[in-house]
Order: structure tokens, then sequence, then C-alpha cells
């Protein structure tokens, strides 16, 4: 059996649930995790995490070792101390399948479970996801400035920990890398490891030439020159073409990497200095703290480069350090039936959406249009038009009528029955795919790195009334009081 990570939560969610067990409160509940805004000023964002969460809270239990850690500090009631030790969950998990592209407000993941188990997950849920989205949702913007190039995750050594760089390694892949320098990675995802030379390689050897030549010795299928040690294209081009040429009398090719300097510039003239060589199968591959801003530029400058080593900016989220995630109680069993819950706040952004929702995504064809979030008794259909009310601004509203739209598909699937995993989940390969093919659905106008339109998330009436029903209670007992 797996390593246990009970532990894995933090110290409060530990103290709330020995207060629900002592004091009998353990009802049913329903919990949500959305996130409040989009990272990076984007137009979307990647759901990644979903297979580690659910792999995790399959060992999500409490060795002895960890009741001993627990009983030692002096808070936890013997009582506590062995239900954890028989903890598991035993509850419902729905989520939209990894790779979905998402928007803010709407649930990506739905929870049923008593309170304690609902408690007790909330911080791993919220690690595991809030990381891997952002990461997901960094590469994916990478991979659109790019144009769709070939995105290389270069980022082990200056990753948050062994731990975030494999999430990030994980992550990054589904975004739209297409390999990783993570060794680990590459083994334990099976995602194509990639990497090219350091500088102390080229420095080690008498001259760069001979540095280059032991290399195309070593590796004539796999040649990648970093040509910047000592000078661009007074050096570290003429000794590359001049072991490209030998190659390619072998019938092999090489390619070269830029890592300083305007690379604009740069790899204009190295790709005039290859092809006048013969070398026009060269490929060149630029590196140097890039992220999608420059590479978006570099792109628009129509600079000759084929593939992209991104490191720092790609697995910490560069300008943003996380994402902005929660997880908040929605429903709770009363009497044999769920209520809805809500937290009400003077920030509307952070009054919550109550009761047990699914989110539905309209479609035109291939193209995205909407999606409207509703409660989940609420019927669906499609043979009429739908009312989309803004979650936040009571009077604004728009309407899809039943020409404007073809299909419409609900988002959150279940994935966890009764703790276990339904089904086979999907393999690392299917969810980049997935990831890939949702970002033609939709309109380049949500694509745009900079000042991306807003995708439309609404709720239905019935929602809408609920919510603004609650509000007016809530408020008339404060009055009250």
């Amino acid at each position: 059996m797996s390593s246990s990570c009970g532990l894995t939560t933090d110290l409060y969610e530990l103290t709330m649930t020995q207060g629900y067990y002592l004091e009998g409160n353990n009802p049913q509940v329903v919990f949500d995790m959305f996130y409040r805004s989009q990272p990076f000023g984007s137009g979307y964002a990647v759901f990644a995490g979903l297979e580690t969460l659910l792999r995790q809270i399959q060992c999500f239990y409490f060795s002895d070792e960890d009741i001993a850690y627990l009983r030692s500090l002096g808070t936890f009631k013997e009582p506590f101390l062995s239900y954890l030790k028989n903890f598991k969950f035993t509850g419902d998990i729905h989520a939209m399948p990894e790779g979905t592209v998402i928007f803010p407000g709407e649930p990506i993941l739905r929870l049923h479970g008593s309170l304690i188990e609902a408690q007790l997950l909330e911080s791993i849920i919220l690690n595991i996801i809030n990381f891997q989205s952002l990461i997901a949702t960094k590469t994916s913007r990478i991979y659109v400035a790019s144009r769709q190039g070939k995105i290389l995750e270069f980022g082990l050594r200056r990753a948050q920990g062994l731990d975030g760089a494999l999430s990030a390694t994980r992550a990054a892949y589904i975004g739209g890398a297409v390999g990783t320098s993570n060794t680990q990675g590459g083994k334990q995802f099976g995602i194509p490891v990639m990497g090219t030379m350091a500088h102390s390689w080229v420095m080690s050897f008498p001259s760069e030439k001979e540095s280059f030549q032991a290399f195309a010795r070593l590796y004539p299928d796999n040649c990648i020159l970093l040509i910047d040690t000592y000078d661009t294209l007074y050096s570290g081009v003429p000794n590359a073409v001049a072991v490209g040429r030998q190659l390619k009398e072998q019938g092999k090719s090489i390619g070269v990497r830029i890592d300083s300097g305007d690379l604009t510039y740069l790899s204009r003239r190295v790709r005039k200095a290859l092809d006048e060589a013969g070398l026009t199968d060269a490929k060149i591959t630029a590196s140097n703290d890039l992220n999608e801003e420059i590479i978006y530029q570099l792109v628009s400058d129509h600079s000759p480069i084929d593939s992209w080593g991104v490191g720092t900016n790609l697995v910490t989220g560069g300008n943003q350090s996380a994402m902005n995630g929660v997880y908040k109680l929605a429903a709770k069993k009363i009497d044999g039936s769920f209520e809805p819950t809500m937290k009400l706040s003077n920030n509307l952004e952070k009054t919550t959406n109550p009761g047990i929702k699914q989110v539905y995504r309209f479609f035109y064809e291939q193209e995205a249009l909407a999606d409207l979030i509703m409660l989940k008794e609420e019927p669906m259909d499609t043979d009429n038009s739908f009312k989309f009310n803004h979650p936040m601004i009571e009077h604004e509203y728009f309407r899809l009528s039943r020409d404007s739209y073809t299909h419409v598909k609900p988002l959150l699937q279940q994935f966890v029955r009764s703790g276990s995993i339904v089904g086979e989940l999907p393999s690392l390969e299917k969810i980049r795919e997935h990831a890939l093919q949702e970002l033609f659905t939709l309109d380049d106008s949500y694509k745009r790195i900079i000042n991306p339109h807003i995708y439309k998330v609404s709720i239905s009436d019935k929602l809408k009334e609920l919510k603004l029903s609650m509000i007016r209670t809530y408020q008339q007992a404060m009055k009250r009081h």
C-alpha cells in the first residue's frame, strides 16, 4: 500500500474535524472548488492535477506514526485519534475532465461526503489543483504565443522543490510542452526527455570546436550545439557549421541553441549562416528567461526559431506564483434532504453560489459560446432558449435563442463513487490531446496574450432566485440581531 498522506493537511482542518466529531456534527455535505480570477490576465485557464489528486486521495489515511505524532501535540483526544486511525474517504467526486478550459466562478470539482471527509481533503485538493492548473495554463499561453510551436520544459533547477518540479513537468506537458529536461518526470509520467548541453561542456575542452566535435561523435542523432559560450556569430556559428557539414556527410543534421543576446537579431544571422552553408535542415532553439510575452514578440517579428526552451517562468508561474482557487461549502443534509448553503461577503466576488450545481457549456458547432451554472435538479431542455444571468450584477443578462447554439455539454463528470475511482482514468497523452483540442473551441479573442476577451460564465434563473432569496434571508436575520 502507498505511504500515508493523511498529515498532508493544515492543522486547522484537524482541529475543526475533531470539533465536528466530538460535537456530533458530521452531516453529509457538498463542497465546490472554483477559482475567482484568471491567472496572468489570461482569457482562460487549463484544468490540471485531477489524476494526481485522485491517486493521492486513495492513500489519504493515517498511519500509526501519524497518530503518534498527533497525540504528541497534546491537542487531540483519544476518541478522535481512534476515528482517524480508521479513516478512509468514502464519498463521491465530480469534476471537469483534466485538460478542460475553465473560467472563474464555475465549479471545476464537486465533492460529496461527510463534513469531516470533505474538510480533511480541502488542503490537498487546493494544493494539487491550484498548482498544476497554474502551470498548465502558463504553458498553454506559451504554446499559443509560439503559434503552436515546440515548447521544451527546462525548469527543474528553478522549480519550487523536487515535488514542485515533478508536478510542474506533468502540468506543463498537459498545457502543450512536447518534452522535459526532468529525467525523473520522464520516467514517472512517460513524457519525452530532451536536452542539449551546458556552457561547462564547451568550456571543459581546449576549444569550442573540439567540444562540438566530441558531442557530435557521441550523439550524432541528437546533436544540438550551444553556440553562445564565447561569441555566437564569430565563434559559435562557424564552429557549428564545420561540425554540421561533417554530420551532413553522414546523412545527419545538427541543431543549435542560443541562450543570450538579442534573439531576433541573432536567430536571423544564425539562420542565414546555416542556410548559406547548406545546413537548411538545422534547427534553432532559443532559451534565456523566456515567457509568453517575449515569445509572442519574437514570433511576431518572424524570428526563425524552431523550438523554445522555457524554464523559470514556466515551472514557477513567473509573475504569478499561485492560482486563487477556493473550496466552499455549497450544501448540507438536514432531516434527510440537502439544503443549500452560501457564504456572504461585502465583496461581491466572494459571495458564493449556493446548492448542488452542474456546469453546461454551449457550443455553436465546435465553438464554445458561454457556460451556464445550473442547479443539479434543473432539467436541461435544449429545445428552448436560455437566459444567462450575470453571477454578481442582478439586472445584467443575455439570451441564447435555440438557433444560436447547436449543442450543450455538461462539464462535471463523476470520477469517484463511494471512495473508489470510477473506471479507467485517461492517459497523460490523452489528457494533453484534450487540452490542445479544447483551445480550438475558443475564439482567438479569448486566447489573446494581452487584453483577452472575457468569456461569459452565468447562472440560471433558478440559481439566481435561490441566491437572491438566501441573501435577503441572511440580511433580514442580521437586521434582527
